[in-house]
């Protein structure tokens, strides 16, 4: 091919090239404009929310709560600057998808080790779900005795203490959770006292999870992960007294005190305290595959290696004392309705779920969920203003992804 051919053939090519590149950049351009209307924005909410493109029928609905002539979005308490745009989330969460798609992943890894979202439908899951669609106070997710589960026979298989087959069958039969699933007491499914529920904290999938074995300190540190967002080296504080630390605990690992005191105790002297509201919990794993309940009797676990530092504290009942009401970790409590100390795991839900932190945490995981990204410094005004309405108006989470939804629809 000599220079002139060559040259023909290289303007051929960068020719086809370019028109591509136009072709491209057009698209992108008609596709995300600068400036979405309103048709576009109300798209954007209802895909974040539901994680499907609207029907025909729905876009309609849509587009008349943007303008604001939907009369529906008098039946929604609607909080925010942008009520058009509020309704439009509010109307999106009507999509069956929201509960059994973006609900279902949102709570799944709360409930296992791994943080999986792969995992079946539970009643941790489904109690996560109803309390949401009820839009009930959210903040009674760690306390109160309540579980939600599908109606009547809809599956064979009833909720039970021993297995999680209704949830999966509820799951395996796509059943809409949305319209079918109910509240009942969560005490009537696990043969505890009601008195002994305490929200999904007693679930079955959480005893499962988190009671099995151990020293059920795992189910202290998985709410901290799940419900404040934090694990336990970053509550890290050795400057609190260490006198609840159980006996399991060395002080002096490998013959150094000084990993004790500059390591171990930073932790336990908060955890240990608040994990002693779980010592009449265990999980049978071998019999029955259901939470045991003994009220008044420490269990085994709770002694477990205490040869290790016999003269460490031993559990003698639930009593449980919240020491970071003190130090480094206050913020976590901070202009909350804490009692500092109580009997069991359902008052310590009470405690946990009243805080700061369980608010906060709440709004972050709503905020990664609707807007895909971690909120960072200049979403941060946004957030703390969610947060607020959020406390203020009843720990509503249909409110919280509504308003995260208005913030991101232009993202």
């Amino acid at each position: 091919m000599n220079n002139r051919m060559w040259k023909k053939h290289m303007d051929d090519v960068f020719g086809i090239l370019s028109r591509f590149a136009l072709a491209g950049l057009l698209c992108t351009a008609f596709a995300l404009p600068a400036n979405a209307g309103d048709r576009e924005q109300a798209r954007r909410i209802h895909d974040r929310l539901a994680g499907v493109p609207p029907s025909a029928a729905v876009m309609t609905e849509l587009e008349s709560a943007m303008a604001g002539t939907n009369p529906e979005c008098a039946n929604y308490q609607l909080t925010g600057t942008d009520p058009g745009a509020e309704c439009a989330a509010y109307i999106a969460m009507n999509d069956v998808n929201f509960y059994n798609v973006t609900l279902k992943n949102f709570a799944a890894p709360w409930t296992n080790r791994d943080r999986s979202i792969f995992v079946p439908l539970n009643d941790y899951i489904a109690t996560v779900i109803g309390l949401i669609r009820d839009d009930e106070p959210f903040n009674q997710l760690l306390s109160r005795d309540i579980t939600y589960r599908g109606q009547g026979n809809i599956v064979p298989a009833q909720p039970s203490a021993n297995n999680n087959d209704h949830y999966e069958q509820l799951e395996r039969n796509n059943i809409n959770l949305r319209d079918q699933l109910v509240p009942t007491t969560q005490s009537s499914i696990n043969n505890i006292p009601s008195s002994a529920a305490a929200g999904v904290l007693t679930s079955r999938a959480a005893a499962e999870a988190f009671f099995v074995a151990g020293t059920n300190r795992a189910m202290f540190r998985f709410t901290m992960l799940n419900h404040f967002c934090t694990d336990m080296e970053q509550l890290h504080d050795p400057a609190l007294p260490p006198d609840r630390i159980r006996q399991d605990v060395s002080r002096s690992p490998g013959g150094d005190s000084r990993l004790f005191l500059n390591n171990c105790i930073g932790c336990h002297t908060g955890m240990d305290p608040m994990a002693q509201a779980f010592a009449y919990y265990d999980y049978d794993e071998v019999n029955s595959m259901s939470i045991q309940y003994t009220p008044g009797v420490v269990n085994d676990k709770y002694f477990n290696n205490d040869l290790t530092f016999p003269q460490g504290y031993r559990t003698p009942d639930d009593h449980w004392d919240n020491y970071w009401l003190q130090g480094q970790n206050s913020y976590l409590f901070v202009n909350s309705p804490t009692t500092g100390s109580g009997d069991g795991a359902q008052s310590l839900g009470v405690e946990l779920g009243n805080s700061a932190a369980f608010a906060a945490c709440q709004v972050k995981k709503v905020f990664r969920t609707v807007c895909l990204r971690e909120p960072d410094l200049p979403d941060q005004s946004k957030v703390n203003q969610i947060i607020t309405t959020f406390r203020n108006t009843g720990h509503r989470m249909k409110q919280v992804f509504a308003d995260t939804a208005v913030y991101c629809m232009g993202q």
